[in-house]
């Protein structure tokens, strides 16, 4: 099994939808941090939170366990083989 590299390419705020929805004072999360790494092949990193593994864990499973070779899906979504980008639910 391999080790899966996991990078926070960005982080997002919506500001105009959490004015109309989020409670007072919701801001960016705060968790990560864009450039942060991590590794993991099964296991969520101990330092990643729960919502961006949630997000990112089936993707990281199948990567660890040898998917990649090709690109994900049916080519239609990342056109590097062997990399995956997902959106976290918090941003």
């Amino acid at each position: 099994m391999k080790k899966v590299k996991i990078t926070v390419l960005k982080t997002m705020f919506n500001k105009d939808l959490a004015l109309e929805y989020g409670v007072d004072g919701l801001t960016v999360c705060p968790m990560l941090k864009e450039g942060q790494v991590f590794y993991a092949d099964y296991a969520k990193p101990e330092e990643l939170c729960n919502e961006a593994w949630k997000a990112i864990y089936q993707y990281v499973f199948a990567l660890a366990h040898g998917a990649g070779s090709g690109v994900f899906y049916y080519g239609d979504w990342i056109k590097k083989p062997g990399v995956a980008i997902c959106s976290c639910n918090d941003g």
